[in-house]
């Protein structure tokens, strides 16, 4: 998974004016709006909408109801009415009540809150906007009181530290010039959605001391955003979306007439302050912050929010129609199943606990399996006493039989520690197939018993210490007799490490060449030994099982039908995914240029097989699958069901899923998703010989799926 090694220190302040890239006046990395310059600058249908949501919340004392969500922590009050500046802005204080002696909590608060009072009063009295822009321009100089940085905890933001898991970069942050955005203070009554759709990398918005009566759900976009000020406006609700934003560590919502927090707001992990005085909240609701703190209540929405309603299933997409009957079908299913001791609350903070339990997530894991009836599954991340204790059981019920490898560190551990290492396996329909042959590819160990590898350095400081591992096993079909290989493979997730990726995957794809030329001579089964034990149910019809046909013949290696599967933790703009689908890969491939992998260097990687990623049938369709990994810090897809053209065909593909569902999900998993990975599968039939032996036919198919 891509790693998180990272820095993300684009918010450091430069002395001087940026450029802006065409923007108005830029102060310090601040963007700063000109007053008056959104006066009247409305987004009508979003208004339209806006005013519909308003009205119904109105109509009501009550919870806000969001549809589809359950509602937050709201009061039983009757409707407060405050007294205004000349500009709109409440300024009554609607705190805690006189006595009450100050922890450390409510002392944060206070601080805060007075701190927001003091900025409050300078735009709207002395008539100066813009007034973090200025505060952070004069301590930038050296002059005026420092304010307090939202980015100073990056030593304990999980979400940035090297935690195994991946990590989107957008490589157009490194030239951002500016990523704070100041508009307090300028009398908005509205606030366009483009503004956060344009603006996704900033990481402090100021809309203080205006007159906004909401914000739009697509502050939902700014999932790199720190802090968030919209103090002193008129305020009376906050948009679940907000639940997006889980690198907020500041929300301060000082002086608004909010009545409800959101449960979707539990998802802010790392907020570190909510500023809530000055707001009707329901008392009990406004102790718990004073007595707690901010972490405490987040901590509280999570765990006792309803859960959600599901989303839309994912539905197949077919992709070849009209296939006949007499095609033998193959359906494979590929899934990183996140194992257990992975998931924490540490990595996904976000997750209720009952929703991170491994009882409730195999439950569920398990019924996905039932629902999509695979005939073949490639799981990644399977721990061993999950392998012993649940998958292999319970999937044996239904048939099937399975083949597990641990990752190699399992060789120097003993007892509960080793049970706990995660690896590749590969369950198949024993009914359907006979399983032929199985191997481990200890990408490792194979590096280092090279002649031309042994003794160069980056194998022993880059793939050596990196254990992942793949497992193929070859098949033959008990009725059919078509043979065929199935790969399942896991690669190592940093994503400074894309030299290891494209050796890992070179490494296999050379021992499956090698394998798959001694399969081609592999004697066939003897028809009495594909005969299946019929059933001693006394009800089952007799004609179950069809007679088996003999084992099919294969002259060369790459006629013998082939599928690459797993969690490969590349992008399509790797060279992994450049190896995988043209064959090869040069010795001056990006990824390899500066290291030393002995032939791989020296000539390049190569492979014999004519591979497609089953999922690239539906690149530029609305049905593209653009993630198969969905946390806060990374949405891409590093998961593939590769297949050879020349002997299989793609008939249908599980769709994404539902895109409305994800617009209040930060990440996965939760109750409905239960691996940050979702499943991919593909349903596939067997080419017959005469196909591929048909030149002409075989240039046309080629011609297709070029298309």
């Amino acid at each position: 998974m891509y790693g998180q090694n990272h820095q993300q220190g684009h918010n450091s302040r430069l002395n001087g004016v940026g450029s802006g890239r065409g923007m108005p006046q830029m102060l310090y990395n601040t963007y700063v709006q000109p007053q008056g310059a959104h006066q009247h600058h409305t987004h009508p249908q979003h208004h339209q909408n806006l005013q519909q949501d308003h009205a119904t919340h109105n109509a009501s004392t009550g919870p806000i109801n969001h549809s589809g969500f359950p509602t937050g922590l709201g009061p039983n009050v009757s409707p407060f009415t405050p007294n205004n500046h000349p500009n709109g802005t409440p300024t009554i204080t609607r705190g805690v009540q006189g006595q009450q002696q100050h922890n450390e909590h409510w002392t944060e608060q206070l601080k805060a809150f007075k701190a927001a009072e003091q900025a409050h009063q300078t735009m709207t009295e002395q008539h100066q906007q813009h007034y973090y822009a200025r505060t952070k321009a004069a301590e930038n100089k050296g002059i005026g009181p420092p304010l307090t940085n939202p980015n100073a905890s990056d030593s304990v933001d999980g979400e940035l530290e090297d935690r195994g898991r991946p990590v989107n970069f957008d490589k157009a942050l490194d030239r951002q010039d500016w990523l704070m955005l100041d508009m307090s203070g300028q009398g908005l009554q509205n606030v366009s959605s483009p503004l956060f759709d344009q603006y996704q990398f900033l990481t402090e918005v100021y809309l203080s001391s205006n007159h906004l009566r909401s914000i739009p759900a697509a502050i939902g976009q700014l999932r790199s955003l720190r802090l968030l000020d919209i103090s002193h406006n008129q305020l009376t609700y906050l948009p679940p979306e907000l639940g997006m934003c889980t690198p907020l560590r500041q929300l301060l919502l000082f002086n608004n007439n909010i009545r409800d927090i959101p449960f979707e707001l539990g998802a802010l992990h790392f907020l570190e302050l909510l500023g809530i005085q000055g707001n009707p909240l329901d008392s009990d609701v406004k102790a718990k912050i004073m007595e707690e703190g901010t972490k405490e209540f987040i901590t509280y929405l999570k765990e006792n929010a309803p859960i959600p309603t599901p989303p839309a299933p994912r539905v197949p997409i077919t992709i070849q129609e009209d296939v006949g009957p007499d095609k033998e079908r193959i359906r494979v299913m590929s899934w990183n199943t996140l194992c257990d001791k992975y998931a924490s609350s540490t990595l996904y903070g976000y997750t209720p606990a009952s929703a991170l339990m491994w009882e409730y997530r195999r439950d569920s894991i398990m019924h996905e399996f039932h629902e999509r009836d695979p005939d073949i599954l490639c799981l990644q991340e399977t721990a061993m006493d999950a392998f012993d204790n649940f998958f292999n059981p319970e999937l044996g019920k239904k048939g099937y039989r399975g083949v597990f490898y641990p990752k190699t560190r399992v060789k120097h551990m003993t007892g509960k520690d080793q049970q706990a290492v995660d690896g590749c396996s590969i369950f198949y329909k024993s009914d359907k197939y006979i399983l032929l042959d199985k191997q481990l590819v200890d990408f490792r160990q194979t590096a280092i018993n090279r002649p031309d590898m042994k003794s160069a350095d980056d194998v022993f400081n880059r793939v050596m210490p990196k254990d992942t591992i793949a497992v193929y096993c070859f098949f033959e079909s008990r009725f059919t007799g078509h043979r065929f290989i199935v790969v399942n493979a896991h690669l190592c997730w940093e994503s400074f490490l894309p030299d290891v990726k494209a050796v890992q995957t070179g490494i296999l794809m050379e021992l499956v060449t090698k394998q798959s030329e001694r399969y081609t001579r592999r004697p066939p089964i003897p028809i009495e030994e594909k005969q299946l034990v019929k059933s001693a149910v006394e009800e089952e019809p007799a004609d179950d099982f069809p007679e088996p046909l003999p084992s099919q013949e294969y002259r060369n290696n790459t006629d013998i039908p082939l599928l690459v599967c797993g969690d490969y933790n590349s992008m399509t703009d790797s060279s992994v995914y450049e190896l995988l689908e043209k064959g090869r890969i040069p010795p001056d491939h990006p990824d390899l240029k500066g290291h030393s992998y002995g032939n791989f260097t020296r000539d390049g990687i190569e492979h014999p097989f004519s591979l497609r990623n089953s999922y690239a049938h539906l690149f530029g369709t609305p049905d593209e699958l653009t993630f198969t990994n969905y946390t806060p810090s990374f949405s891409g897809v590093l998961d593939y069901i590769w297949y050879t053209t020349n002997t299989l065909d793609l008939v249908e593909l599980l769709g994404p899923p539902d895109a409305e569902y994800l617009k209040r999900v930060p990440g996965f998993p939760n109750y409905h998703f239960p691996a940050d990975h979702i499943q991919i599968m593909g349903e596939f039939v067997f080419k017959s010989k005469k196909e591929k032996k048909a030149p002409s036919d075989q240039k046309g198919r080629a011609d297709q799926e070029t298309r």
